[in-house]
């Protein structure tokens, strides 16, 4: 799952947000939020960068898994909405599984050999049982349509974590706002907001009421003080961020996962609220708004890539070699990563260091490169 970026109010820039390198949200973010991501950081990195071997125009994707990872089971599958099933993974033996915190996520191992984060959306309480939701992608980069496709109950995963790159702080006040399967985060941010007692408000919103996932447990955790409410646009149409963020008691911290557009609507919203700080997470890239034409050369392979000014460089490459490596897709998990051998690399992750760097290292989800540049990449 993508990185959590902390947004206090009255930090607003004076220039439009650009996707990116504003793509982890304004710069005097909180302090001990930023310090919770890095950790998330250190542990991610850690996966990305073991074992790993460089795609191949052609080839299938071979990088090995940590020796630490997690084998869990599919014990169960539950439809929970349109297009969207929960897993439930346990143990082979049935044994304690390591804890977690809200917000915290499973990296995959998909038997293709893809990928994929999904957010833990069960009750950490629970030392025995893992739950993750997908929503089925038919456009997609294929992981989704695996997951609801190729996992039975009874087939055994691969599996890194578990990993928080979203942590909660369990404020007094909270408003939670969830755009679609961007609920699957927040669903145990409520839970524990609940059992501490905070004042907590949560709003899931969506094209129709039944491609929501977790409507009936939502509305029970929400309670005869109806803490829970469904937007769908079906019904009222498209939501006012302003009007949503308005409800937040005066000084509440605003926790929000969902798609771009509902992202890009909250964060210009909050500043007039009487939200005391936004934390945010995205589940799919933001489109690339300020990019330049270039081209990626395959030394390897012999390929050149044209790169457009819209597309990165990953979507490109992943067309000529459908099994590279990626999962975030937006520079923090490292598992993209590449050596460039020859031309100038314009940098926009959250995760190289200035060495690696300099190095040669880049992480196409992302990083680009000034118009007209030729990157030879080792691959």
């Amino acid at each position: 799952m993508p990185m959590s970026p902390s947004i206090p109010p009255n930090s607003a820039p004076s220039e439009p947000i650009t996707v990116p390198p504003d793509l982890y949200g304004r710069e005097r973010g909180d302090r001990m939020m930023r310090a919770l991501t890095v950790l998330g950081r250190v542990h991610t990195e850690a996966i990305a960068r073991r074992g790993r071997r460089p795609a191949r125009v052609g080839a299938p994707n071979t990088a090995a898994v940590r020796p630490d990872a997690l084998e869990l089971v599919v014990r169960e599958r539950v439809v929970e909405a349109e297009d969207v099933v929960s897993l439930r993974l346990t143990a082979p033996a049935g044994g304690r599984l390591p804890r977690w915190q809200p917000g915290a996520h499973l990296l995959l191992l998909l038997p293709s050999g893809r990928r994929r984060h999904y957010s833990l959306c069960g009750d950490p309480e629970d030392r025995y049982t893992y739950r993750i939701a997908v929503r089925r992608l038919a456009e997609g980069g294929g992981g989704s349509i695996e997951m609801h496709d190729a996992l039975p109950v009874g087939a055994t995963l691969r599996t890194a974590g578990p990993r928080n790159a979203f942590p909660f702080a369990a404020e007094p006040a909270v408003l939670f706002l969830a755009g679609g399967i961007g609920i699957t985060p927040i669903l145990p941010m409520a839970r524990r907001a609940a059992r501490v007692g905070s004042d907590w408000r949560l709003i899931h919103l969506g094209r129709t009421r039944d491609s929501l996932p977790f409507g009936a447990e939502l509305a029970e955790l929400g309670g005869a003080e109806r803490r829970f409410e469904v937007r769908a646009d079906d019904e009222e149409g498209t939501p006012d961020c302003a009007e949503l963020l308005g409800r937040a008691p005066a000084g509440a911290a605003v926790y929000c996962c969902g798609p771009a557009p509902m992202l890009a609507a909250v964060r210009e919203a909050v500043e007039a609220s009487p939200a005391g700080g936004l934390h945010f997470e995205r589940f799919a890239p933001a489109p690339v708004v300020d990019g330049h034409p270039f081209t990626l050369h395959l030394r390897r392979g012999g390929v050149e890539l044209p790169i457009p000014a819209d597309r990165s460089a990953l979507d490109v490459l992943r067309e000529a070699a459908p099994d590279t490596a990626y999962s975030c897709r937006q520079g923090f998990c490292g598992v993209c990563r590449v050596n460039v051998v020859a031309g100038t690399v314009q940098h926009r992750d959250l995760r190289l260091t200035d060495d690696e760097r300099a190095a040669g290292a880049m992480l196409i989800c992302v990083s680009r490169a000034a118009e007209g540049e030729r990157l030879v990449l080792d691959l």
